[in-house]
């Protein structure tokens, strides 16, 4: 696990010369029975890996503790305010400024952080949200995943798929059985557990490691178009 986590030196960073730096932001929540607490930053810190090794940028470690207030119901889910989250954010980015570092890609892999939508907005062009909805279509159809992106919300097919690939030691048995798809029109102030016992809102059962690194090659592919707007 020790590749999810940048081991560049000092010496390394100044011959690369990076204009653009990549942030993953992940959670610490529940993902039903099967998927670590760690799930997203996992996939973020996977993403962020995949993409340094592609392209020219400056690899962060993780934000590992994030907005999941909606799954507060289970233990061991931990979260920060929006505001906490918006404040280490902006701190980063202007750090990184201060070292001539100037554009910022976040690579967010929980959808409850909301707040990061706003700080890219404040940022006027110097900040990016990666991957976006486009792009997280694109990966979903080049992978022939099945279950829709809204049904897919939480530890489902998606997410099992990626962990399957990229570190399947992290799945545990069950996941064959944990499907379940339902609404969620009053998420945010019901939370998660008004909508699923297990946790799980999607299909894991139809999860494999073949999707997953469809998936992850088709989201460094689409980081191009990020470069391009810079």
């Amino acid at each position: 696990m020790t590749d999810l986590f940048p081991l560049a030196t000092t010496a390394d960073e100044q011959e690369r010369r990076a204009s653009v730096a990549v942030l993953p932001i992940g959670s610490f929540e529940q993902h039903g029975a099967h998927l670590p607490l760690a799930t997203d930053t996992v996939i973020a810190a996977t993403l962020a890996r995949a993409v340094a090794d592609a392209y020219p940028v400056l690899h962060l470690p993780p934000i590992t503790i994030s907005c999941s207030h909606e799954h507060a119901a289970w233990a061991g889910t931990v979260s920060i305010s929006a505001r906490t989250l918006h404040a280490v954010v902006t701190d980063v980015a202007a750090s990184l400024k201060a070292s001539g570092v100037d554009r910022l890609v976040l690579v967010n892999a929980h959808g409850g952080n909301y707040v990061l939508s706003n700080v890219v907005q404040e940022a006027a062009g110097a900040m990016a949200l990666f991957p976006g909805v486009a792009d997280w279509q694109a990966a979903h159809t080049a992978a022939g995943l099945r279950t829709s992106l809204d049904d897919d919300m939480h530890a489902g097919e998606l997410e099992t798929s990626i962990l399957l690939h990229a570190h399947p030691h992290l799945v545990r048995p069950g996941h064959e059985t944990a499907d379940h798809v339902t609404d969620r029109e009053h998420l945010l102030t019901l939370g998660l557990r008004a909508y699923t016992e297990s946790g799980v809102v999607g299909r894991p059962s139809l999860a494999s490691a073949a999707k997953g690194h469809v998936v992850l090659d088709t989201l460094v592919q689409r980081f191009a178009g990020v470069l391009e707007v810079f």
